[in-house]
């Protein structure tokens, strides 16, 4: 992955910019869309961004400082949603100016959301052994295949796409990335109910879909390299001790945002916190289990009190490897693993918060809302306002060590990209793709 950070030596004088930046730009009364306008153009939608793509070129845990500024403020803050966190940095280390400033700029202002089309029904841990073909057609790519867990598919505007444009090179020689168009009759967006009682997944299906040679990212057959470098975003944004914006506003055009007022979305003045949490504790949610083990009696039981501990443990670790991560940029250098080590902690995390949260609720647990509006009823009936929090993340908690590469790929990757030790035997680093068996 390509690293651009420009370290900020004392964050103090740019947090007393965006102060005195917000102090005149805020507005509660503009639309959405003009708020993100004003917020992206300035580089504060994703300082973390190079300066020639809309950022400020600042380490990640200066932009988790400024992310927190802005909540502090009580304006919204920047777009949520995979474009600023995959796409836009992507787009940053691998596209050409005309892309950065087609795409990033519109992710940034909140004009587009997007989606990741990389995973396949055939094509999951091994992401690989895609099939999806893109195939040259004048001045069009045409793709037909299946992608599926595609998280926000059904509000995207466009996808970032992986695609096979040469069968007969070796797997990971013949893979193309693309910026796919959402909205045309080739794509077909179906949703995938979970057992929360939501559908944030979905499948999608391409019948000749489309687009132009202008919308491939990076070099042809180049695609493996590019959609590393997504998935290390994804994993470092993932893991523990990440950022914090505040309110969560959906972009893009699907999503019915973009004219309404800004400042429907925030609290008043005098009804929001006056700082948000830390990254670390606001990743783990050690202060929610805290306030649930004090509010159901349990804060005294010796076993729980250690998890706890533990929960805490895993957000400051988190908050100090970034911490290492950070300065160890600042020297020009890198530390190798660390995403999928991050990456690892966060499946711990959601693991441990899933197991001590029922253990805090006992029996009660047993209870779910499986629509959202039946949430009220579940209160009523167990007087514990936490509850639906509770079960809603207990069932969820399974999908982290999946999505994103599940836990045996990051030990995986750890084992042979770090550490050095053996990969195991096979030909598919040289055998043509079309040659190798393929699943059942």
């Amino acid at each position: 992955m390509a690293i651009q950070v420009t370290e900020v030596g004392d964050a103090s004088d740019l947090l007393s910019e965006l102060r005195a930046w917000l102090s005149e730009n805020w507005d509660a009364d503009i639309t959405v869309a003009e708020w993100w306008n004003r917020l992206g153009l300035a580089g504060w939608s994703a300082p973390g961004l190079p300066s020639h793509a809309y950022g400020r070129g600042v380490a990640r845990s200066v932009a988790v400082q400024i992310a927190q500024e802005i909540a502090s403020f009580g304006a919204v803050g920047a777009p949520d949603g995979l474009g600023l966190l995959l796409a836009a940095p992507t787009i940053a280390d691998h596209g050409t100016s005309e892309q950065i400033e087609r795409f990033v700029r519109d992710i940034v202002t909140g004009q587009k959301a997007w989606c990741q089309l990389f995973s396949e029904p055939g094509a999951g841990s091994d992401l690989a052994g895609l099939t999806t073909k893109a195939e040259l057609d004048g001045d069009e790519w045409v793709f037909n295949g299946q992608k599926v867990w595609t998280s926000g598919g059904q509000i995207a505007d466009i996808g970032m796409l992986i695609a096979r444009t040469a069968p007969d090179a070796p797997k990971h020689q013949g893979i193309s990335y693309f910026a796919l168009a959402m909205h045309q009759s080739g794509v077909d967006v179906r949703p995938l109910r979970e057992m929360t009682g939501h559908a944030l997944f979905n499948e999608t299906f391409l019948t000749d879909a489309h687009c132009t040679r202008d919308d491939l990212i990076g070099q042809l057959n180049n695609g493996w390299a590019v959609a590393n470098t997504t998935l290390g975003y994804e994993r470092s944004g993932l893991g523990t001790g990440g950022s914090a914006r505040g309110v969560s506003v959906v972009p893009g055009t699907v999503a019915g945002n973009l004219e309404r007022r800004v400042g429907d979305f925030v609290a008043p003045a005098g009804e929001r916190p006056r700082r948000a949490p830390s990254a670390g504790q606001r990743a783990q949610a050690y202060e929610l289990f805290v306030g649930l083990a004090k509010g159901n009696g349990k804060n005294k039981d010796p076993l729980i009190r250690q998890d706890l501990v533990r929960l805490f443990a895993f957000g400051e670790l988190g908050r100090l490897n970034a911490e290492r991560l950070k300065a160890t940029r600042a020297r020009g250098g890198d530390i190798a693993g660390m995403a999928n080590i991050s990456k690892l902690s966060m499946s711990s995390v959601m693991r441990l918060s899933r197991d001590l949260g029922f253990r805090i609720v006992g029996s009660q647990g047993m209870i779910h809302a499986y629509d959202s509006a039946d949430n009220q009823t579940v209160t009523d009936a167990t007087h514990n306002p936490f509850l639906a929090g509770v079960t809603m993340s207990a069932l969820y908690a399974q999908a982290p060590s999946i999505y994103g590469g599940t836990d045996q790929i990051q030990r995986n990757i750890i084992g042979e990209r770090v550490l050095g030790l053996p990969r195991d035997p096979g030909n598919d680093k040289d055998m043509p793709f079309s040659q190798l068996p393929k699943n059942a």
